[in-house]
């Protein structure tokens, strides 16, 4: 896990759609963490940390 990484996943916990913005820019990645962030704050949490760690 490089420094990266884990300014990403401090960026996914705070604002998730960022962190998965920086990493895979606008694609569908984005726009599903973007509509789980909308739906509610803690599944667009989880999913940019599982999309951002696999």
């Amino acid at each position: 896990m490089g420094a990266a990484t884990c300014l990403e996943i401090i960026l996914a916990i705070i604002l998730p759609p960022l962190g998965v913005f920086l990493r895979f820019e606008c694609k569908v990645e984005f726009w599903i963490c973007l509509l789980l962030t909308i739906l509610g704050y803690l599944p667009g949490i989880l999913y940019a940390i599982y999309i951002l760690t696999r």
